[in-house]
């Protein structure tokens, strides 16, 4: 009788390789966004922050950090905005222009520049763009992708994708 023997010891480097390319594919095709978070800061007593902060790459592959936040006075008023940081002396923002909000199904909205309320002591930094997202982000739907477009003052443009989990964590900041 002929048995069929299998040489196991032969398979086993093979079977490590798969684990491994797996693994890889596991990280590759997660979210990044999944790693944020919505946090919430008391700042001074009655004054809350919650904020989102995300870092994307525009088309270039140039890194922006992407922070939403909302800033709830001891009086109950409260301001809704979208802060952009790219890296300095790489990006110079026109603060002369809203930011552009597009979705894939070609809904266009812009967000009114801000940066100079920033700080009234010190002028907008050029790497620095600070945005009022509250009158546009009601009309966002987390669903549909956005693209962010920011004016440079050479008049060329930056754009970031945003995933629809940051949109998600943007909506959660601005509910009441």
């Amino acid at each position: 009788m002929n048995s069929i023997y299998f040489n196991w010891s032969r398979l086993r480097p093979m079977c490590w390789l798969l684990a491994a390319w797996i693994c890889v594919l596991l990280v590759v095709w997660s979210p990044l966004s999944a790693f944020a978070a919505v946090t919430q800061i008391e700042e001074s007593p009655g004054q809350m922050l919650y904020q989102s902060r995300q870092n994307l790459r525009d088309q270039t592959g140039k890194s922006w950090q992407v922070v939403a936040f909302k800033r709830i006075h001891p009086d109950g008023s409260a301001i809704l905005s979208l802060r952009l940081v790219g890296f300095p002396g790489a990006v110079e923002l026109d603060h002369t222009q809203p930011l552009t909000l597009t979705t894939s199904m070609g809904q266009t909205l812009t967000a009114k520049d801000v940066s100079s309320e920033i700080s009234q002591d010190t002028p907008a930094l050029a790497n620095v763009g600070e945005y009022d997202i509250q009158p546009v982000l009601p009309q966002l739907h987390a669903e549909i992708p956005l693209q962010l477009t920011l004016p440079m003052i050479t008049g060329s443009a930056i754009e970031l994708q945003i995933p629809s989990t940051t949109l998600q964590e943007w909506q959660t900041i601005s509910a009441p």
